[in-house]
């Protein structure tokens, strides 16, 4: 990492640290015009000069609405533990319920002897869902909010983020906005953004701030809801948690080996819980685990 690069991460880092609820004199924030969200608050403000796009307010009873998600099912990605399954994510009392279960599937594209992880693995014992918009919903600019409530226990991994419609990974683009998860042994909430170098390998922008800053502005934070953004143009990314600026990145600087920048295409929405992996070892974690997400808005600047 070169000298502007580590410069870059510090001033964020001081800059999230400095970041107080009281920061609403700072002139980005005013100009989303965007309401502090407290536990029983669901009122929608549309920031200035914005209109409502599309929303998801899980107000409904049951699964979550077909007409906007879709499931992934099976091992899927990052060598995890979990059996993604629909059964896993439900509607209650306007929210949307993802829950994480410790239980037995049998893979039934299990292999003996294959060098894929997806089919050399007999039995799954943990189960969760991934839901997603891809061929349902996807957006190219605009601001885009999700509060939600994450489950903190050890060995889970939930996220907010979103993907190109075109290309496979990485070049077609990854931007999380939330990841909680274990980095070097410590739990940190990561803001990201990836694409692809000439070996199809990603690139990364990401911050990661360890969690025990939060904890200690406030003990109580993993038992309350937070509204996580992303602020996305044709020039750059940013990314909020409560209205403090984690990440910023620049988009004339996420340029795929091939030329393409996969941030100047639409992306659709993923919202999951996974386990293990970098969420560390849930052996010793009581389940069921349950991570909750109370609204997905994206909004688009009138025209």
């Amino acid at each position: 990492m070169n000298n502007i690069v580590k410069g870059i991460s510090i001033i964020l880092l001081l800059a999230y640290s400095a970041c107080q609820a009281t920061d609403k004199q700072n002139k980005e924030q005013k100009k989303f015009n965007t309401i502090v969200m407290m536990a029983d608050t669901t009122d929608m403000v549309v920031p200035e000069g914005y209109d409502l796009l599309w929303s998801d307010e899980f107000n409904q009873e049951g699964v979550p609405n077909v007409e906007y998600w879709t499931h992934e099912t099976g091992f899927v990605r990052n060598k995890e533990l979990q059996w993604y399954q629909a059964d896993n994510a439900s509607q209650r009392n306007g929210l949307l319920i993802i829950e994480g279960r410790r239980e037995e599937v049998s893979n039934p594209n299990y292999k003996e002897g294959s060098k894929d992880w997806r089919k050399n693995r007999k039995d799954a014992f943990y189960t969760s869902s991934c839901i997603k918009t891809r061929d349902k919903f996807s957006f190219q600019y605009g601001i885009m909010e999700v509060r939600a409530r994450i489950d903190t226990s050890m060995g889970l991994w939930p996220a907010i983020w979103t993907l190109g419609v075109e290309g496979r990974w990485p070049a077609n683009g990854e931007v999380d906005q939330l990841e909680y998860y274990r980095h070097e042994g410590e739990a940190k909430i990561l803001a990201n953004a990836a694409w692809a170098d000439a070996k199809m390998q990603p690139i990364w922008d990401s911050e990661k701030i360890p969690f025990t800053q939060f904890i200690a502005k406030d003990k109580d934070w993993a038992d309350k809801f937070h509204v996580w953004k992303m602020d996305w143009t044709e020039d750059y990314i940013r990314l909020y948690l409560d209205d403090c600026l984690l990440n910023e990145i620049d988009l004339s600087k996420t340029i795929n080996a091939n030329g393409s920048n996969p941030f100047h295409q639409a992306q659709y929405i993923l919202l999951n819980m996974a386990i293990g992996e970098h969420g560390g070892d849930p052996k010793e974690t009581q389940f069921p685990r349950q991570y909750e997400v109370d609204y997905v808005r994206v909004y688009q600047q009138k025209k």
